[in-house]
């Protein structure tokens, strides 16, 4: 980090104590893979426990003041470590400061997870579809290296859109860990389908998700057919714009919204980072 960066950056500390419904958690790892984007491991509590898919509020104490931000998890419920992907905003009240996280460093979590883009939101189907756009993509990273996915549908479609080729490297490394771990392997070389597109620089695949659901040329390119309620479920996580379009063509095709006390066909995700 630059020193005028050094000597500009806000106080950030971690109160103590820390008060009660917060954990202050270590930072294990920090990988940059754009300049604005990054993910970032923590220490996971014994007693912390959330279902794949689901949300929490992490953040700082910055000059004073605790500042908090939804941030899906992007690791699955079995794992002992908590990963998240991020944007980097210069001037965000928060990514600004979260991005020159080094590992040590702490952050703080309030204990409760929740959301909607969990597998219990949804009825039984055959397909899945997670549509998601950026950092939208995290938990879907959570989601296909959950067991439980594969149970419960014959195969899942992962599409990730995002403007230049760099920003698909984090989605390209999950699928292919996903792909080669011991236990989920099997299972995900089968079942799941990678559909990564960018819609400014050059890829074989371009184009808005939307785009290509409306024309039809996404799901001509895997050989399956449009949306039916009979048969797909879909989950939607990226900027407000596209989850309304997206929704928009799920209810189209006749597909219902789902909730948590209301299992349906599609289930959008609402928490956003600055």
């Amino acid at each position: 980090m630059p020193e005028d960066r050094i000597a500009a950056a806000p106080e950030v500390r971690i109160p103590d104590p820390v008060p009660a419904g917060i954990y202050a958690l270590e930072v294990l790892k920090v990988t940059h893979y754009t300049d604005r984007l990054f993910a970032f491991r923590t220490e996971r509590p014994a007693e912390f426990r959330f279902r794949s898919g689901e949300f929490v509020m992490i953040g700082l104490e910055i000059e004073g003041k605790p500042l908090y931000r939804a941030y899906s998890i992007a690791s699955p419920s079995w794992d002992e470590e908590i990963e998240f992907f991020s944007i980097k905003v210069e001037d965000g009240p928060l990514t600004s400061v979260l991005q020159h996280l080094k590992p040590g460093d702490r952050v703080l979590m309030r204990k409760k997870a929740t959301g909607t883009l969990v597998n219990d939101a949804l009825l039984p189907g055959k397909r899945l579809w997670m549509l998601s756009t950026g950092t939208g993509i995290a938990p879907f990273a959570s989601l296909i290296r959950d067991p439980e996915t594969y149970e419960k549908f014959e195969q899942v479609i992962l599409t990730h859109s995002c403007r230049e080729v760099a920003e698909l490297a984090y989605g390209h490394e999950i699928v292919a860990e996903t792909k080669a771990n011991e236990l989920l392997g099997e299972m995900a070389t089968a079942q799941l389908v990678h559909v990564p597109a960018t819609t400014r620089e050059a890829y074989p695949t371009m184009g808005r998700i939307t785009t290509r659901i409306e024309d039809g040329s996404l799901f001509a390119a895997l050989g399956v057919p449009p949306f039916d309620p009979a048969h797909d479920r879909v989950m939607i996580c990226g900027s407000m714009e596209m989850l309304r379009d997206c929704k928009a063509l799920c209810e189209k095709a006749g597909l219902t919204e789902g909730a948590n006390n209301r299992p349906a066909e599609f289930v959008v995700e609402r928490a956003f980072v600055d």
